[in-house]
């Protein structure tokens, strides 16, 4: 598990909807459909509402990439929803040119290396302190929706 510093992050991100906002068409109509349209599990929404103040969710993503609209307007969602902070690192560049590196440093943020980003959305959930809670990387893998895996982490978490 890691610590971040929150604050660094925060002075280093926007938050989830100024960043799907401020994206370019047709990008943000993508964006914005799936947010409009997307059904949330209200009993997970309801139980994160009383969780919300407690933790911090930060996650790069891009604007091309098939699964961060999926999951990043979620995001923008649950946030709306329960008060949760979604902070984002955005406008992740693939760097074709280099083959040793995953990511274009600009315009991509330093932090995909320092956080050893190699898949997005790469989503963290860590606690008002910066500790790391558990992550979701693409996809949710045990639960079938975002917001049912960040309650998920955040109850095993709290089962330890």
């Amino acid at each position: 598990m890691i610590m971040i510093n929150l604050e660094e992050i925060r002075r280093k991100t926007v938050p989830v909807d100024d960043y799907i906002s401020s994206m370019n068409e047709p990008f943000r109509e993508k964006f914005l459909d799936r947010k409009e349209n997307y059904q949330p599990n209200q009993e997970a929404i309801e139980k994160l509402k009383k969780e919300s103040n407690k933790y911090t969710v930060v996650v790069f993503s891009a604007e091309w990439c098939k699964d961060c609209a999926k999951n990043v307007p979620v995001l923008w969602l649950i946030s709306e929803s329960t008060g949760l902070e979604v902070r984002v690192f955005g406008h992740i560049k693939k760097d074709p040119l280099n083959p040793k590196t995953k990511w274009r440093i600009p315009p991509s943020p330093p932090e995909v290396k320092t956080f050893d980003v190699q898949k997005i959305p790469w989503i963290l959930i860590c606690d008002r302190k910066g500790k790391e809670i558990g992550k979701i990387i693409e996809n949710p893998k045990i639960m079938s929706s975002v917001e049912e895996e960040i309650l998920y982490l955040i109850d095993e978490r709290r089962n330890l």
